[in-house]
């Protein structure tokens, strides 16, 4: 039987790509190397070729020079998510750092620079940790030209205007509150002003602009439950729609009197495109989900990073002047060469509350009874899509025959907006009886033996796992919680200082609402996990201190519950060293083998709730 190295794709990527000026190269960050790097490949085809990189930092961000000779680039190191700014060259160049002062929290805008190449756009927290400004650098005096952000918001550079008079911003209070800001960087006082005020409070996350800089595209709800694109033209003070499509519109690009934008629809994407306004017909994609879309800027094709279950992460090209699709890269590992990979059922069960509960369901191949792993994505806010997921982890438990159910429940994204709030200052409430539900789903089913379940998240996933086995009254087998919270009020009160409004307003403020945090805690329940239990956690973790694990692992090893305990000393939130992630899923992928296939199980009859 392939073992789960055999599932490991060839190399992994951030979620960001940049096109060169010209179109010809594309920058992306891979770690075929070992390590997050820059990478170039040409468009057309041939050998990619590593730019830069470094043993402990992980490329994030990147962007071309007007010029297209050169990349600005942010990178951390170990995940601590501090972020240093360097800038180099693509002919043989070794990486210079243009950020000074402290390490912080520097963000690239998307589009970070002006037309001259000159000034260079990003947020940093370097003046206050609590505060994200906004910073204009000047590359040729080194001087900063800084804009500080109302109480309670947190600013993003997003792009400079094509005319470089115009700094577009959003303001950061949630996920489902963001706003967006102008600065006239032609006006020597000009201050950051709030454009979307005065259509209240909603998602608008603004775009590409127009050539002329006469305006905008954007991402907002404004108009409903779910995103549309629009587009907001500057002097005539107005918001008009491009798509809205009745799903999120998740990524929009736009070149030479082409727009291109692609829709999550229950998951999947699905691509769309107008030429000067009329439907642009597109070649087919494979099923899946693209997490970056880019256009040429003569418009001829575009470049995409797109996943799937059956496929891993690849860059890949439309061609819109031959309609065609090829893939740049090929990352599909050794066993999906000889096996076919299993593609998950989209279904729903009931919610109690009379909500649909979409989920992905993997079947493994023969008639069961399989166990099955409750997988359950992080966030909340995020949704359980159709990927290769888990660099592999996912088909290679189903290769063993473990069954996964993945749900996306109150609080994921996709679905709404109202659907998405619902789990706002309510962790481990609504999710939690969404997840409960999916259990008696699972009961319903002649092929799942739910007298062996297991439970796995990471990050906000890890929590949710945490509270499954401490709070639903099933015979678990085994659990796998990787930087999961396990103290609300503690995971609140050590979030980075930017957070506090957000943290307020999704997960609850602790100084007001800790009685409630700390009853919805799984430290709180501690005694009554009893399963086998997996943690897995960086020790440099910004988000999700190490404390959030320690406190649960030392409760169960008072009792002498099983717990496996690893520390990952260079990494941080997940992983950016590829040993480390592929040492850290072989082993959960044999913990899970051995607690829900490899074990002598009592078979009880299986507790059912209502």
């Amino acid at each position: 039987m392939p073992g789960y190295q055999d599932f490991v794709p060839q190399q992994r990527f951030q979620r960001t790509l940049a096109l060169s000026p010209d179109g010809r190269l594309v920058a992306y960050s891979s770690h075929a190397s070992g390590h997050y790097d820059l990478w170039v490949a040409p468009v057309a085809g041939g050998e990619p070729r590593r730019v830069a990189g470094f043993d402990n930092r992980t490329v994030r961000q990147f962007a071309w020079t007007p010029s297209g000779d050169q990349l600005v680039f942010s990178a951390d190191e170990n995940g601590d998510e501090q972020f240093r700014l360097y800038l180099v060259a693509l002919k043989n160049g070794v990486p210079t750092e243009i950020s000074s002062g402290p390490d912080c929290q520097r963000i690239l805008a998307e589009s970070p620079f002006d037309p001259t190449g000159r000034f260079l756009a990003y947020t940093a927290n370097d003046r206050d940790p609590a505060a994200q400004d906004l910073i204009v650098h000047d590359l040729e005096t080194g001087k900063l030209r800084r804009f500080t952000p109302p109480e309670g918001v947190a600013f993003e550079a997003v792009s400079l205007s094509p005319d470089g008079r115009w700094l577009l911003s959003t303001g950061f209070r949630s996920n489902t509150d963001i706003a967006i800001y102008l600065t006239d960087l032609n006006d020597p006082n000009a201050e950051p002003g709030c454009v979307t005020s005065a259509l209240g409070e909603g998602v608008f996350e603004p775009g590409a602009w127009a050539a002329d800089s006469s305006g905008f595209h954007l991402l907002t709800d404004h108009w409903s439950e779910f995103t549309a694109a629009a587009f907001c033209d500057l002097e005539a003070k107005s918001l008009h729609t491009i798509a809205d499509p009745g799903w999120d519109v998740e990524a929009l690009d736009v070149a030479a009197g082409v727009r291109i934008w692609s829709v999550n629809e229950a998951g999947r994407s699905r691509l769309h495109a107008e030429r000067n306004g009329s439907p642009l017909p597109l070649p087919d994609i494979p099923p899946g989900v693209i997490s970056a879309l880019l256009l040429a800027p003569d418009a001829s094709l575009a470049v995409v990073l797109i996943d799937s279950a059956a496929r891993p992460a690849e860059l890949a090209v439309l061609d819109l002047v031959h309609h065609n699709f090829r893939y740049l890269t090929d990352t599909r590992p050794a066993a999906l060469r000889v096996i076919d990979p299993i593609v998950p059922e989209l279904i729903t069960y009931p919610a109690s509350d009379g909500r649909d509960v979409h989920a992905l369901l993997y079947r493994p191949d023969g008639p069961g009874p399989h166990p099955v792993l409750l997988s359950i994505h992080g966030g909340p806010e995020a949704q359980e899509r159709p990927i290769y997921a888990r660099s592999g982890l996912y088909q290679h438990l189903l290769h063993q025959g473990i069954a996964i159910l993945a749900p996306n429940f109150a609080g994921s994204t996709g679905y709404g907006t109202a659907h998405q709030k619902l789990i706002y200052r309510d962790w481990g409430g609504i999710d939690l009886d969404d997840l409960n539900r999916g259990i008696l789903f699972l009961q319903t089913l002649d092929w799942a033996d739910t007298n062996r379940l297991a439970a796995m998240g990471a990050s906000y996933g890890g929590f949710a796992a945490l509270s499954c086995l401490a709070r639903l009254p099933y015979s678990w087998a085994a659990g796998v919680s990787i930087c999961g919270p396990s103290n609300l009020v503690t995971l609140a009160k050590a979030s980075p200082p930017t957070w506090k409004t957000f943290v307020a307003t999704v997960l609850g403020d602790p100084d007001t609402c800790a009685e409630h945090l700390l009853e919805r805690s799984p430290v709180t329940h501690a005694d009554s996990i009893t399963t086998p239990l997996f943690v897995i956690q960086g020790a440099h973790d910004p988000r999700v201190p190490q404390a959030e694990s320690d406190q649960i692992v030392t409760r169960l090893r008072e009792r002498g519950v099983e717990v496996r305990y690893d520390i990952y000393p260079d990494e941080g939130h997940g992983f950016t060293n590829r040993a480390n992630e592929l040492k850290a899923y072989e082993a959960i992928s044999a913990f899970l083998h051995t607690h829900l296939i490899a074990a002598d199980v009592d078979n009880p009859e299986p507790l059912r709730v209502g």
